[in-house]
């Protein structure tokens, strides 16, 4: 068995990550960090997990639990995979990275959206971004990789093939998306605070929330983002608005596009975050409207699946070579 290092393993993205790799068949379980919670149980944190970990425990941050480990999926905030960056290369094995530390382009790019300095621009270059449906073939070949978050992986599923085909027009584009609360972690404060959410619906990161960066980046368009937070545990539903180039049928070019993808469905009818619950699934649909010659162009993910730990079980089973849908589902839990 492939044995991994979870790094942010009490997190809600880690607890996702443990439960797929609890049922993955190649990879295992080699040491769980969480530095929060080191020293507990992770059936006391995670109960969820209890029959799949009966015994692990969360281990404190020591790079000596690398030994032995042959693969590191690290969930940590941004900025720390910088600051662990030797520590975290040094044993030459593979590493996904999901936080925003190396998945621009330029150390310019990151202190321009995120409001500091780049601590390691020596390492920009070595990562590879991690949406397997525009880069398999790089990520294939990648020790390194930089796996994109929720917003982004939505709306560039949503818009690159739309781009790319010269369907709509690359300038001025408007992605509306809203998320989970879980997609703002595990940690509490007053904006995800029950009372605070339920019944309530808000906007926020106005204008420059740096995912826009990586929108920008990967569809080549101009996108203006603006998130929104529902009252919902997972989830994430993109709505994209982009001028169209001419008459045309994006919902025929989203189908082509993913044809032969294995966890990216395109259908008539407008996805709802339900349905991809608990998977790695994408669910897409969009429209040509002749009255505003505009496109909208809609997908729906769950944020800790197909937009979080999903997505980096995904691309390391594509960088060991192993079936890359292995410990993954096309199928949502629903109701």
């Amino acid at each position: 068995m492939i044995r991994a290092a979870i790094l942010g393993a009490s997190g809600y993205v880690g607890g996702e990550l443990m439960r797929l790799i609890a049922a993955h068949p190649a990879i295992e379980v080699g040491v769980a960090f969480g530095a929060s919670n080191a020293g507990q149980a992770v059936a006391a944190v995670h109960p969820h997990l209890a029959l799949a970990y009966p015994e692990l425990a969360f281990a404190a941050w020591d790079a000596a639990h690398f030994q032995g480990c042959d693969l590191i999926l690290a969930a940590l905030p941004h900025g720390e995979t910088q600051r662990l960056a030797d520590e975290l290369l040094a044993p030459g094995v593979p590493l996904v990275d999901l936080g925003a530390d190396f998945r621009l382009g330029s150390a310019g790019e990151y202190e321009r959206w995120y409001g500091e300095p780049h601590a390691r621009p020596d390492l920009l270059g070595r990562f590879t971004y991690g949406l397997p449906e525009f880069f398999r073939d790089e990520i294939k070949g990648s020790r390194l990789v930089a796996a994109p978050g929720c917003y982004p992986t939505a709306a560039n599923l949503a818009l690159k093939p739309l781009v790319d085909a010269a369907a709509i027009d690359g300038q001025g584009i408007i992605v509306d998306a809203a998320s989970g609360v879980s997609g703002a972690g595990r940690a509490a404060n007053a904006g995800t605070h029950f009372c605070g959410i339920d019944g309530s619906y808000r906007a926020y990161g106005l204008i420059r929330h740096r995912h826009t960066a990586e929108m920008e980046m990967v569809s080549g368009a101009e996108v203006l983002f603006t998130p929104h937070l529902m009252a919902t545990s997972r989830g994430i539903l993109a709505t994209c608005y982009a001028r169209a180039t001419g008459p045309c049928d994006p919902l025929a070019i989203l189908r082509e596009a993913y044809a032969n993808e294995p966890f990216v469905h395109v259908g008539e009818t407008p996805p709802e975050t339900k349905w991809a619950t608990g998977s790695n699934a994408a669910f897409l649909s969009a429209r040509y409207d002749e009255r505003t010659n505009m496109v909208v162009a809609l997908a729906a993910i769950d944020n800790l699946g197909k937009g979080a730990a999903g997505q980096m079980v995904q691309c390391a089973n594509l960088m060991l070579g192993l079936d890359e849908t292995a410990g993954l589902s096309t199928m949502g839990v629903y109701p």
